[in-house]
């Protein structure tokens, strides 16, 4: 392979890890909210007097650990796509001085 397109490879591996570390971040800060929202409702259930506003609470809490669960799964797929990503990336960055060894 040429340098420039071990570059080209690095170069987009590298944009795909910073894509991949952002959805990451914006999944975990999707996860606190949800968390803290269920923190939230658990208070409020603890004031509530009516059966339908106890009940329309649970389902909302439901609702959110779903929500959460996804996340997790998300979280995990995405940190499995980032392992690979950078084992790849490592595998590039090490060919690119054999290479500019040999055409020197």
């Amino acid at each position: 392979m040429s340098i420039t397109f071990t570059k080209a490879i690095v170069n987009r591996l590298q944009r795909e890890i910073a894509d991949i570390e952002i959805k990451s971040l914006n999944e975990k800060n999707k996860k606190e909210k949800a968390q803290s929202k269920i923190n939230q409702l658990q208070r409020d259930m603890k004031l509530s007097q009516s059966h339908s506003d106890l009940s329309s609470k649970m389902t909302r809490i439901n609702k959110l650990n779903e929500e959460i669960k996804n996340i997790n799964r998300i979280q995990a797929d995405l940190s499995k796509q980032l392992v690979t990503k950078k084992t790849s990336l490592k595998q590039h960055l090490a060919k690119e001085p054999q290479q500019e060894e040999t055409y020197d």
